[in-house]
């Protein structure tokens, strides 16, 4: 499909079940300018803790966990590592270290304790507190999907030449296909940032909604020949990379008009990755298109959350921008690695204080 992101088509009777109909619809909003002083400013705004008691925080945690794609996506990965994620996504909670130091590690099962031992916490009461998902490179996609068997745990897998994009459209195609081929539920793809620099929108808008129907096609699982339900996209903008906030907003309508079921900040490769004004630019996006449309779109941050704090005021912003509607792991994740981590001591420090 051609599309010309200048000029805004209204049709009375447009069908936004179609995502050529979608893209006319938001072709020529999507350009306007944006104030990047007032974003930033109001992107500290809502997200701010202040108005949350520690009661809240803690009910905040608990879903925060729920939000995480736990993610390893380095050269250096290992089938052990993978392994050992896997079970960290399944029951964060299962066992934790002392936290005697600010470098202490949940996988030092040295000085692990089991959670029962912890006031305010019980196998009874904490069945939710399981990761969204394990991402990772296609290459462990059926370990991931062996070691979450029997769990709520999603599988995802990056695909489409992560994290440059760099490589030709058949090439890309494929990497999806061998993805959901291989059991992936979720597939976190990247658009091709050189060409949508250089105004190649429709090149970008192809290139989603292709990988879009690999995603909602029958494409058969390995031996057993089973049909696959539909497998979630997430599109991932690169936003440190598109430099002003209208290319970030312009990207996003793009995106979700060729099918994107959520769409992502960052690949977590470059700085700045993840920033609050490049996150309240896709949330506005996004509620934007909601209202015209009546879809929902995912968002996931990612890239440089670390702390509790940084992933509340992601919260928040959600929160404020999109309403509580949206503060489930179908419609919000955070991409992370060492945040996990962090969210648990959290989580069990305030825990065995308040018991």
């Amino acid at each position: 499909m051609k599309i010309n992101v200048n000029i805004l088509i209204f049709e009375k009777n447009i069908n936004m079940s179609k995502p050529e109909s979608r893209m006319k619809k938001f072709s020529n909003r999507i350009s306007n300018k944006i104030d990047e002083i007032f974003i930033q400013e109001k992107s500290l705004s809502l997200s701010s803790l202040n108005l949350i008691n520690k009661e809240e925080e803690l009910k905040i945690i608990k879903q925060l966990i729920s939000f995480i794609d736990l993610t390893t996506l380095e050269g250096t990965d290992t089938k052990e590592k993978v392994k050992e994620l896997c079970k960290k996504a399944k029951n964060p909670l299962s066992y934790f270290q002392g936290f005697d130091s600010p470098q202490s590690n949940i996988n030092d099962s040295s000085n692990k304790k089991p959670i029962t031992d912890i006031p305010s916490f019980s196998k009874n009461n904490n069945n939710f507190l399981h990761c969204a998902a394990v991402c990772v490179y296609p290459c462990f996609i059926n370990i991931v999907k062996k070691s979450l068997k029997g769990s709520n745990v999603k599988t995802a897998s990056v695909t489409t030449a992560f994290p440059s994009g760099q490589y030709p459209m058949e090439l890309k195609l494929k990497d999806v296909k061998y993805c959901v081929k291989s059991g992936a539920d979720e597939i976190d793809m990247v658009i091709s940032r050189g060409r949508f620099l250089s105004g190649n929108f429709n090149y970008v808008y192809n290139e989603v909604n292709k990988v879009k129907k690999i995603c909602t096609s029958d494409l058969s699982v390995g031996k057993s020949n089973k049909k696959r339900k539909k497998v979630t996209l997430k599109v991932i903008l690169e936003t440190g990379e598109l430099g002003m906030l209208e290319n970030i907003r312009k990207a996003s309508f793009i995106a979700m008009s060729a099918g994107a079921d959520f769409i992502k900040t960052s690949t977590g490769k470059i700085q700045p990755a993840a920033t609050l004004p490049a996150t309240l630019v896709m949330a506005e996006a996004i509620r934007e298109f909601y209202n015209e449309t009546g879809i929902k779109k995912g968002l996931k941050p990612a890239g440089g959350i670390k702390t509790t704090k940084q992933a509340i005021e992601y919260y928040m912003l959600i929160k404020n921008v999109l309403g509580d509607e949206w503060l489930i792991p179908e419609l919000f994740r955070i991409g992370a690695s060492s945040l996990l981590d962090n969210l648990v001591q959290e989580l069990v420090v305030r825990g065995s204080m308040s018991a």
